[in-house]
């Protein structure tokens, strides 16, 4: 792209599936949309472990085109104990390329403008959008769906206060796998080991609080070391992947940037679970109302910000208050020494104490 000043009603920062939903729905509305994405292609580099819990399957129809694999269960290995099997945990194991590649070209049918390779380099306090290459976006709306570390999030004072660091590999799958390993050790701290199957591969990985990031390879390497030994998994490394997730609830998801009214969605806006790091669905959802009350406030609705604010903090703040309390019981336990089994236990969706009082 060549130095230019661009109008639009919509600019979109990011198009995952935050990004993307959102265009789509202010799209359709009629409203002008450009959203850009720093990434030369739609998902990719992939920096996600490709779960989707079972209730994105009701949110998402097209979700069976990047569908690898359906998840039926979980088994949770607490330190070295035998494992703890709950059955019915349904789920899809996606291809996150083949999903964000999907709906962004539903946003562009819907008449969205997506333009990759078009990295953010500043966003002014007037809410006009500086691109790398020079070029000037100066949008009325503004909706920040750039990730856990949202530049969009920091020009409005939001950025996400809590991150988890992660590393994970792909691997060949020796035996068709139905079940999501979760491995919680006290060695794994502020976070957790899984083996999520896709098929005849199988994502491998690991996630530590920020301090421990050294460690990232050497535990992903003993838990790999460990599935290579029980013949569960290949040697070979088909690829590697990583980065951060937010972990420390939702931000304050509106500012104003001048007379531009500035909305933040999926990771930017804090939405990943604290607990699991499960992000797509929270997303999805938060994209589509981005977008919807990005056309409320273009259309005159003066309280489109706090309606946004209030559907989030419905849709979302039981389950992000919970994993941020289970969560800060965990990390409190590391100050004690380490954390118990059961202080693990207690702290995984998997076991019933999570879901006490």
């Amino acid at each position: 792209m060549s130095e230019a000043v661009w109008h639009t009603d919509v600019l979109i920062a990011g198009l995952g599936p935050a990004g993307a939903c959102a265009a789509a729905e202010t799209a359709r509305a009629g409203w002008s949309v450009i959203a850009v994405d720093r990434k030369t292609e739609a998902g990719v580099p992939v920096q996600c472990a490709e779960l989707v819990p079972g209730p994105i399957g009701m949110e998402v129809a097209d979700v069976s085109v990047a569908q690898e694999q359906l998840i039926t269960s979980m088994v949770t290995f607490v330190e070295d104990a035998e494992p703890d099997v709950v059955e019915n945990f349904p789920g899809h194991m996606i291809n996150r390329q083949a999903f964000d590649r999907h709906l962004c070209v539903l946003a562009e049918d819907d008449g969205a403008r997506c333009v990759f390779g078009a990295a953010i380099k500043t966003v002014m306090p007037d809410g006009i959008v500086v691109l790398s290459d020079g070029t000037r976006i100066v949008p009325r709306v503004i909706i920040g769906a750039d990730g856990p570390k949202s530049v969009v999030g920091a020009a409005i004072g939001q950025a996400n206060a809590g991150l988890v660091e992660t590393r994970q590999i792909t691997v060949a799958l020796n035996e068709p796998h139905f079940s999501t390993d979760i491995f919680l050790s006290a060695d794994i701290p502020g976070g957790y080991g899984w083996l999520f199957p896709k098929g005849a591969a199988a994502n491998i990985g690991v996630g530590v609080r920020p301090e421990d990031k050294s460690r990232l390879k050497e535990l992903l390497m003993q838990l790999h070391g460990s599935m290579i030994v029980s013949g569960r998994v290949g040697g070979e490394v088909q690829g590697y992947t990583g980065g951060p997730i937010p972990v420390g609830g939702m931000v304050d998801p509106f500012g104003m940037l001048g007379k531009t009214l500035v909305l933040l969605a999926g990771d930017a806006a804090g939405l990943t679970n604290p607990v699991t790091g499960a992000g797509i669905n929270s997303a999805v959802l938060s994209g589509r109302r981005a977008g919807q009350y990005a056309g409320e406030f273009l259309a005159g609705n003066e309280d489109a910000a706090s309606d946004y604010l209030e559907e989030l903090e419905d849709l979302f703040k039981p389950a992000l208050d919970r994993a941020l309390k289970r969560r800060g019981e965990v990390l409190a336990a590391y100050e004690q020494g380490e954390p118990t089994p059961q202080d693990l236990k207690r702290g995984w969706i998997a076991y019933s104490d999570y879901w006490a009082a």
